[in-house]
């Protein structure tokens, strides 16, 4: 894990922490399944992201003014959003075209989320496609 990444893990509340190192799992499990060798994990707006040379960013993060959420965040200047809608409706409640809101206590759609992370890694080859390929 990126140190400051894990710095970041660590002002989390443990439940909290717990919730995003699920997410930090799946986003790495799908990178490996994808063969997306090049994934960097870094922060940027002082968020934990990960990009690839082939994809869009994805970042997570939870602020205190909604102790009992956490989001992961897409590229508001793509279609990644939009496409999640199309394809997905309300599975998700999502934050405008940028992110994707989860309650602490929720149950994660993983094979709906793991497609969504899926086409974020590899969104510069699908996004000419229609639906993004979906």
């Amino acid at each position: 894990m990126d140190v400051n990444v894990k710095q970041k893990f660590e002002t989390y509340p443990e439940d909290i922490s717990v919730c995003l190192m699920q997410l930090r799992t799946l986003i790495l499990s799908v990178a490996q399944q994808e063969g997306i060798v090049d994934i960097e994990e870094t922060l940027k707006w002082g968020e934990p992201s990960y990009s690839s040379r082939i994809g869009s960013t994805i970042r997570f993060d939870w602020k205190a003014k909604s102790p009992n959420q956490y989001c992961i965040f897409f590229n508001c200047k793509t279609n990644l959003i939009d496409t999640f809608k199309e394809i997905y409706g309300d599975t998700f409640v999502y934050g405008g075209n940028r992110s994707i809101i989860f309650n602490k206590n929720d149950i994660i759609p993983l094979t709906e989320l793991t497609h969504c992370i899926s086409m974020s890694l590899r969104y510069k080859k699908i996004k000419h496609l229609v639906s993004l390929g979906a």
